[in-house]
């Protein structure tokens, strides 16, 4: 099946690198370019080095610093081991986006992307950042996961859990606790609820929510391996508006990826209530997931600088109107996920229907 590739018509970031362990963006008239980037801490062997619980706080708030009074943090929640669970904004737009990293502990590269989009859409002073800053404020869930990431799994910390979605003893997955007909009071999934309560209080228009993905390919023959699947709300009671609007930013996404070099799927997501994307598109957000598949450390570079490419030129389509004008029936035609790949030493980050 052939991708649809239908433009956004934003300015966009037209290409991307590593350099110096920074995203960059190449030198651009009506491009908004990366604030540099210190290096992240944890070297995963040769792969991305990630951000610890500490050194994530310490980044943003630098990023907080650099920004001059255009990206504000705070602490939204504590995790069950007392973790903050931190909320970047900027912008002073009318438009508001909400982007969610890490709700699995284990899926950490949605994180290391947003930290680039922050820097980028919070620190440049282009005429570029300056507009979409003035159309839209952004705000981003950085981690939602810390206990997750401390421990080096899939769900939250709670050694009381005995969930129908987690693991007894452990703790429960996230990603399924985010029901409208539940209040964040009676949430026992301490982050989700967190969650809850910060989508409550931010109103946005726009969620999207960064998981990671095992290995797949396309059937044959195409054959290709996929880098990254998206799915919007399946949920039968969706409204048609908040479908529709899902869509849009499925198609968004989908060209910021393939632009950026990406392969992309669709996702072969449920229906269940509880699931973010299914949970905000209920409540009237147009909502979208992205996975990252879990390539090779050699390529997590890629994966972090395609989902950074996504975060930033969503930003700016929503900013110019330009998301507005996409087909949403193309999201259609993006071509489902295929088989898993063999011997795939990743796969088991895949739970099937995040």
């Amino acid at each position: 099946m052939t991708h649809p590739r239908a433009r956004t018509g934003t300015v966009g970031l037209a290409a991307l690198a590593m350099a110096a362990g920074a995203l960059v963006a190449p030198a651009h008239a009506t491009t908004i370019t990366a604030a540099p980037q210190a290096a992240a801490p944890q070297a995963q062997k040769g792969g991305v080095r990630l951000h610890s619980n500490a050194e994530l706080a310490r980044t943003l708030k630098q990023i907080e610093r650099a920004s001059h009074g255009r990206v504000t943090v705070r602490s939204v929640g504590k995790s069950n081991e007392g973790r903050p669970i931190w909320f970047a904004t900027l912008g002073s737009g009318p438009r508001r986006v909400m982007y969610v990293t890490q709700q699995h502990g284990d899926e950490p590269l949605g994180t290391e992307s947003a930290l680039a989009a922050l820097r980028t859409l919070g620190q440049s002073d282009s005429r570029a950042a300056r507009a979409v800053r003035s159309k839209i404020t952004l705000g981003i869930v950085v981690r939602a996961n810390p206990d997750g990431h401390e421990h080096q799994w899939r769900y939250n910390y709670d050694p009381d859990a005995d969930p129908e979605y987690g693991e007894p003893g452990k703790g429960y997955d996230i990603n399924r606790y985010h029901d409208p007909a539940v209040a964040p009071g009676d949430n026992p999934a301490t982050e989700a609820a967190v969650i809850q309560r910060t989508y409550a209080a931010f109103r946005p228009s726009i969620v999207v929510d960064y998981h990671m993905q095992g290995r797949y390919a396309f059937p044959p023959p195409d054959g290709r391996e996929i880098t990254t699947s998206i799915l919007w709300p399946n949920h039968p009671s969706v409204s048609a508006a908040a479908l529709r609007r899902s869509k849009q930013v499925g198609v968004a996404v989908h060209d910021a990826f393939t632009r950026a070099g990406a392969v992309v799927s669709q996702y072969p997501g449920g229906t269940y209530q509880g699931i973010a994307r299914n949970a905000y598109g209920l409540l009237g957000s147009a909502s979208l997931l992205v996975e990252l598949s879990a390539l090779p450390p050699e390529r997590e570079h890629f994966q972090v600088r395609t989902a950074y490419r996504s975060m930033v030129e969503l930003a700016e389509a929503a900013a110019s109107g330009a998301l507005d004008r996409l087909d949403p029936a193309a999201a259609d035609r993006i071509p489902p996920r295929g088989p898993s790949l063999p011997g795939g030493a990743s796969a088991a980050r895949d739970h099937g229907t995040h």
